[in-house]
């Protein structure tokens, strides 16, 4: 492994909103402080990052408000929302470190990117949706949603329900050229925020935006195979991987390699809502890497250096 590495940072959008927090502006400026701190600490040891990061509680306050605003001001489609989100929160993340990066004399700025990721329409999540997004409706407002938006919604609890929306498997990172060059050039940057704005390819007119969410991760694990990186580190709350999670025999991995995580992935051991896109992302990227000592690292935000130093985390590698 390199002593200096090109390194895709994958930030949880918690990373930015803690659960226990409102989530407003001022904390997630905090939150993307504190973030910044730790991003820092891998830039001082000489590697180059590109960040991605996770949107989930902040798209939801964005629909939310969509609902408030109703009969006083248009609603957003999802993708615009998408858009918004990833543009916010770039902002966020790329002063932050910028102004860390100052402190510690460096006159380095950090670029974000706004960035479309091509779906398939014939991807069969679009005929079974099971991402939820927004607030939790009851029976009377999830009809009156699907009457009028044609939202589909799903029950998450008794006579409680989530609107639902397809989650794609991403193809194509459209900007990948422009970011290749950035990258190229020394610059530090923040890209594919919340997956992506999803974008589909209509062959009368061309490209379109879509009411779906693309997971971080398989966009992170995508773009990271496409500026072939030498790893990819998923940012978690986690100090490591458990298999028989929350069972009596519960066992952290320190390493596995991408067949073992395979095995683990078709026994169920990581559940699609919790470590199952990470792990997926971590198979995927060491899988098409063309580098032998390609990585991914699932570990701690707060301990980001130790994870990278094999201190902490779970490592995923081919063999």
């Amino acid at each position: 492994m390199p002593d200096k590495q090109l390194i895709v940072v994958a930030l949880g959008g918690n990373a930015i909103s803690q659960p226990h927090q409102e989530g407003n502006v001022k904390e997630q400026f905090e939150n993307s402080a504190a973030t910044a701190g730790q991003l820092a600490d891998l830039v001082d040891q000489g590697h180059h990052l590109v960040i991605t990061h996770g949107n989930g509680p902040q798209i939801g306050n964005f629909l939310l408000r969509n609902e408030v605003a109703a009969g006083v001001i248009y609603p957003l489609p999802m993708e615009v929302a998408v858009a918004h989100v990833q543009g916010g929160m770039g902002f966020m993340i790329a002063q932050t470190l910028t102004n860390e990066l100052g402190r510690r004399g460096s006159s380095r700025v950090v670029n974000t990117f706004i960035t479309t990721v091509l779906v398939d329409l014939a991807d069969p999540a679009f005929r079974d949706p099971t991402k939820p997004v927004g607030r939790v409706l009851n029976k009377e407002e999830a009809a009156a949603n699907y009457e009028k938006e044609g939202w589909q919604t799903k029950e998450v609890g008794p006579g409680e329900f989530r609107r639902v929306v397809p989650s794609p498997v991403p193809i194509n990172i459209m900007e990948i050229d422009a970011i290749r060059r950035a990258v190229e050039g020394g610059d530090l940057i923040v890209a594919c925020g919340g997956g992506g704005i999803p974008v589909a390819r209509d062959p009368s007119y061309g490209l379109h935006g879509v009411a779906a969410v693309i997971d971080k991760d398989l966009a992170s694990a995508l773009l990271a195979t496409d500026l072939d990186v030498d790893t990819i580190m998923f940012m978690t709350g986690v100090d490591r991987v458990a298999v028989n999670f929350n069972k009596p025999d519960q066992r952290d991995v320190d390493h596995m390699n991408a067949d073992q995580a395979r095995r683990w992935m078709v026994e169920g051991q990581f559940p699609r809502g919790s470590m199952g896109p990470k792990i997926q992302g971590a198979i995927n990227f060491v899988e098409a890497s063309r580098k032998p000592h390609a990585r991914a690292i699932i570990g701690p935000l707060g301990r980001a250096a130790d994870a990278l130093a094999g201190k902490t985390g779970t490592c995923i590698t081919k063999s």
